[in-house]
C-alpha cells in the first residue's frame, strides 16, 4: 500500500499515515521504522507500507511520488 504520513510524533513513535487507495487512517505499529531507512517522518512524505495483524501500518519505506490511483485525480 502507498499513502502519505498525516501526523508522526518522533518523542513516541506515534503516527498516522493515510492510504491512497481507500483515504483511510492506519495508526503506525511500533516497530513501524526498523529496518527501514527512516530514522523519523515528517507530515505529507509519502511512503509504502503493509498492514500487520492488527491492522497498523508497518514495514515502512520510501513512496512513490507518481500517483498511484488516488482516487479522484
Amino acid at each position: 500500500m502507498q499513502g502519505v504520513v498525516k501526523a508522526y510524533d518522533p518523542t513516541t513513535g506515534d503516527g498516522v499515515v493515510m492510504s491512497d487507495t481507500d483515504l483511510a487512517d492506519y495508526d503506525l505499529a511500533a516497530d513501524a521504522l526498523e529496518g527501514s531507512i527512516f530514522r523519523m517522518l515528517r507530515q505529507g512524505q509519502r511512503v509504502v507500507f503493509e498492514l500487520d495483524e492488527q491492522g497498523r501500518a508497518t514495514r515502512l519505506s520510501l513512496g512513490s511520488e507518481v500517483d498511484m490511483g488516488t482516487p479522484g485525480h
